[in-house]
């Protein structure tokens, strides 16, 4: 049998039972009570797999699909990029009891300098149909004895063809917080034996949750640009939980000085 002819005599099939319960409904008011009980528990056997099905189909339909490239942009963005903590599956998936230069996949490390460690961090499917990214990221942090806490997320190589002081990096977030806290974003763009940085506060009580880097300030070296990070500082974290839900970075041409 084709796949053409089984689908077909499957769309056949379907409409006959549509019809036919069609008919039933209409009928209900006059059938006899016999027959009504013996259709009513049918309805209910076929009502249980299609409640089942639906559950299950509207709760992957509704998460972002792995892989997924859709990001919200400003005007004029020539080069964007979603961390693969974000895009797709990193192994491993969580630690606890994570130690300071502790990597998260390719491009994620944590540091901290607490004597004894009693955080944790997991990748987790976001399930919101909000959420434009498959994955986030969440730390639970409980004991905290040191004085920092920070991500750091590497980009890749090509964020730094062609960046010069006429652009502007934009970070852009979801971020849920268990308790609030100040976090810090800190641009780090190493050109040569040289290290510009920039520092900017995050804003967390507004609908959109982002901040710009104004590389025209800086005294970058365009040409010798070999590296770009970015550095999540979280200040007083402990007892808390800290679910990173996206996170994307663009770059656009800043209007001429």
């Amino acid at each position: 049998m084709t796949s053409r002819t089984g689908k077909f005599i499957e769309r056949t099939l379907n409409a006959s039972a549509q019809r036919r319960w069609t008919k039933w409904a209409r009928k209900a008011p006059s059938l006899r009570l016999g027959d009504l009980r013996r259709l009513r528990n049918q309805a209910r056997d076929m009502r249980q797999q299609l409640d089942r099905f639906l559950f299950e189909a509207d709760g992957r339909l509704a998460l972002p699909f792995i892989g997924t490239t859709a990001m919200q942009l400003p005007l004029y963005t020539e080069w964007s990029y979603r961390p693969e903590i974000w895009r797709g599956p990193i192994t491993p998936s969580g630690a606890s009891s994570v130690s300071t230069k502790a990597k998260i996949g390719l491009e994620g490390t944590v540091f901290h300098d607490c004597r004894i460690s009693e955080m944790t961090f997991r990748q987790v499917r976001n399930t919101s149909e909000q959420d434009l990214a498959p994955f986030g990221l969440r730390l639970d942090v409980f004991r905290f004895d040191g004085s920092f806490l920070s991500l750091a997320v590497d980009l890749p190589d090509d964020a730094c063809e062609g960046l010069s002081r006429r652009h502007i990096l934009r970070l852009d977030c979801a971020m849920d917080l268990e308790r609030p806290i100040e976090v810090l974003a800190r641009l780090n763009v190493k050109h040569g034996p040289n290290l510009e940085q920039v520092v900017r506060d995050i804003p967390l009580n507004g609908e959109e949750t982002f901040v710009e880097f104004d590389l025209a300030y800086t005294k970058l070296n365009e040409k010798r640009v070999e590296k770009v990070w970015i550095d999540f500082i979280f200040e007083g974290p402990e007892m808390n939980q800290i679910y990173l839900r996206d996170l994307t970075v663009s770059r656009r041409p800043r209007a001429e000085l």
